[in-house]
């Protein structure tokens, strides 16, 4: 009855905006100029690059949208996408889920895989992190829901595609920005941009820290991004990207329902007494080279090393480790004829590599008169080193003007090994190999309207705790989870491009269901435990509303609303099926408007929506469901010709909800204490920005 009730809503609103824009469409305005919306350009690595062409449900985030907010929590802007769902603590603890895929994940994201250019963000821990990189040195996101890209490695959550800000404007430019708000917020910002015939440059650096408003939640974040173009030429270009960041953030951790609703600023006694922290140097740099082998055969080929090196004391001991990752991708696109019928080709192969080692050691912090955590001796060393392979290939078959197939395939192998250096020992495993196809239909009744439908096959290997026994040797009956999503949808630009609509159905069955099992305070081992169900609807709307020469509006309206539950699963003789999935909210609405004036004056206002979360799989916890308001204006100007400027204020959380902004799933009580579920979000904050840009 629930999820009826909100498909009537979404419908109730979708007729409404229809009957609007039409009426508005109706007026003789003269003097109006009329903004069309933009047909959205995705990353060029993908079969098409139109978003219109492609069968697959995309949500896109431009520079603008990745700007809307404070432009210091990438979270904000992630949840603007139906079916995506960003958990977030105090830019420290985030956990992305995708149609429910990845929710129960303790702590952190896997399940989906992450580029920032064509360099993986996921670590061969299959841990995803994307928001140590500063919203500024993005161009675009780009998020790919379900394993629907056989090219990006089929995972079932799907993939996650950043573009990196490159200069292409043909000048020099510089600019400065700063952002400051509640609870010591501070961010400065700079960089240089230079485009020139054969090459371009961007380098930016950024740093960031706020005092938080709980315990120990002070947080540090600097680093430095470049990024460009050499030897550009006609028929090729040598693409580099390099990131550098240095972050420090102390962890307040969970706190339990009591804590929550009295005392939300408080942070879990044990973290606070031993001032936890997580603190890391992380280096990724690539090279990509694109060229043109004729005119119907290109080549793109990339390589790139990623380096991590952590250190986090936690209460229950001291965690140091390191991680040094390399790979290599080479990808060929091209078209050709058969008869009259036209085909476009991707084939592919990637290779990826990623050395591990971890130390942990006593912490001694009750020992060290107040001051905090103190290393005492080593407890164990482990490494694993983890290798795989993706031969990807995707066919798009133009058997008319209105209908199209794409067909692809991929393929995984993967193996990894562990030493446990205490006890001397080694153990090898492979996994068997992995086929994922993927087949879509494509009608275009004309050229601002597609309908699609797709199925696909998409697996998600174990983390590194879900392979390991409680003995700590490799669990061989571990076998990676795997599924078929099906889906329907269409994309529609109505109105003369002034509305774009976008709803997609799917249904996805997952087998051999992860379950990571906490045995010690940070130990897990991991087992298959069952089978989830995922189904759900998505819409999408984004509207200009033209009013007069003055002023003009923007809307959107993203709805997402799902049935994700436990089909077959049984923990410790507890039999869970039938119960709705740990860790995601099942309905999720977000809606926004910003209105512009021809002065350079505007204002945004965005609303979220989060249904209620279970919290354990016995589902008999849950989360209450909440209602955010974030609000902003601000004034564009040019001081002088070609110096550009941007003064901005907002208030987020306006209506000061308390609601828990990350849940821990299946949060188990020490002694007499109750289970620690709760991250509590921000309460009501200001911020302002200003900004300075100048055009050579």
């Amino acid at each position: 009855m629930i999820l009826k009730k909100y498909c009537f809503f979404l419908f109730v609103v979708f007729v409404f905006q229809n009957i609007e824009a039409q009426k508005r469409e109706g007026k003789n305005i003269d003097s109006l100029k009329t903004e069309k919306l933009k047909e959205v350009v995705i990353s060029s690595l993908h079969i098409d690059n139109n978003l219109l062409n492609t069968p697959a449900s995309i949500g896109v985030l431009s520079k603008k949208d990745l700007l809307q907010n404070n432009t210091t929590d990438i979270t904000t802007v992630i949840n603007t996408i139906p079916g995506v769902f960003m958990q977030s603590s105090n830019f420290t603890t985030t956990r992305i889920s995708i149609r429910g895929i990845g929710a129960r994940t303790t702590y952190g994201t896997n399940k989906i895989r992450a580029f920032y250019g064509s360099i993986p963000l996921t670590s061969g821990n299959s841990e995803t992190v994307i928001d140590d990189i500063d919203l500024e040195n993005l161009n675009q996101i780009e998020i790919i829901k379900g394993p629907l890209s056989s090219v990006y490695g089929a995972g079932l959550g799907g993939a996650i595609l950043i573009s990196p800000q490159l200069s292409k404007n043909g000048n020099q430019s510089a600019g400065i920005s700063s952002v400051f708000g509640s609870f010591g917020l501070l961010k400065s910002s700079v960089n240089f941009g230079l485009d020139e015939k054969n090459g371009s440059l961007n380098i930016s650096y950024h740093n960031l820290k706020t005092d938080g408003w709980r315990e120990n939640s002070a947080y540090k974040r600097e680093g430095i991004t470049l990024a460009g173009e050499l030897f550009r030429k006609k028929n090729s270009k040598l693409t580099y990207f390099s990131n550098y960041t240095y972050l420090k953030a102390f962890i307040p951790s969970s706190i339990n329902k009591n804590a929550f609703e009295n005392n939300p600023e408080s942070g879990a006694p044990t973290w606070v007494a031993s001032k936890g922290y997580k603190e890391y140097k992380s280096t990724l740099g690539g090279l990509a080279y694109d060229f043109s082998i004729n005119e119907n055969l290109k080549n793109s080929t990339s390589v790139f090393i990623n380096y991590k090196d952590s250190n986090e004391p936690r209460p229950f001991d001291i965690l140091r480790q390191y991680t040094f990752a390399t790979g290599a991708r080479t990808q060929f696109s091209g078209n050709f004829k058969i008869g009259k019928i036209e085909n476009n080709f991707i084939t592919g192969i990637e290779y990826f590599t990623d050395t591990y080692k971890g130390n942990t050691f006593e912490n001694l912090y009750q020992q060290n008169n107040g001051l905090g955590s103190l290393q005492g001796d080593q407890l164990t060393e482990t490494g694993q080193k983890r290798h795989f392979y993706n031969i990807f290939s995707q066919l798009r078959t133009l058997l008319s003007d209105q209908f199209e197939i794409q067909a692809g395939l991929n393929y995984n192998k993967t193996k990894f090994s562990l030493d446990n250096y205490n006890e001397n020992s080694n153990q090898e495993y492979s996994y068997d190999g992995i086929f994922s196809p993927q087949l879509s239909l494509l009608f275009k009744p004309n050229l601002q309207q597609t309908v699609y439908f797709s199925v696909s096959r998409g697996f998600s290997l174990p983390a590194t705790e879900e392979t390991l026994t409680s003995e700590g040797t490799i669990n061989t009956n571990i076998k990676p989870e795997n599924g078929y999503n099906f889906e329907v949808g269409g994309k529609f630009y109505f109105f003369n491009k002034k509305l774009y609509t976008e709803i997609a159905v799917y249904r996805m069955e997952i087998k051999d269901l992860l379950v990571a099992k906490r045995v010690g305070d940070d130990q897990y081992v991991g087992l298959n435990a069952g089978k989830t169900f995922h189904e759900g609807i998505e819409i999408t709307l984004n509207h200009n509303w033209p009013i007069n020469n003055f002023f003009s509006l923007n809307s959107y309206l993203a709805g997402s609303l799902g049935n994700y539950e436990f089909k077959e699963f049984v923990d410790n003789g507890n039999d869970y099926s039938g119960n709705k999935l740990t860790g995601v909210a099942a309905n999720k609405i977000n809606a926004g408007i910003t209105l512009n004036t021809n002065l350079g004056i505007y204002f945004n206002a965005d609303y979220q929506f989060v249904d209620e979360i279970p919290m354990n799989d016995a589902n008999t916890a849950f989360s209450d469901s909440y209602n955010l308001i974030n609000l902003k204006s601000g004034y564009r100007f040019e001081i002088l010709p070609q110096l550009t400027t941007n003064f901005s204020a907002g208030i987020n959380n306006v209506t000061n909800t308390k609601y828990a902004s990350l849940i821990l799933p299946n949060a188990v009580a020490v002694g007499n204490a109750a289970p620690r579920y709760y991250y509590p979000g921000l309460p009501i904050n200001y911020y302002g920005t200003i900004s300075l840009n100048y055009l050579f």
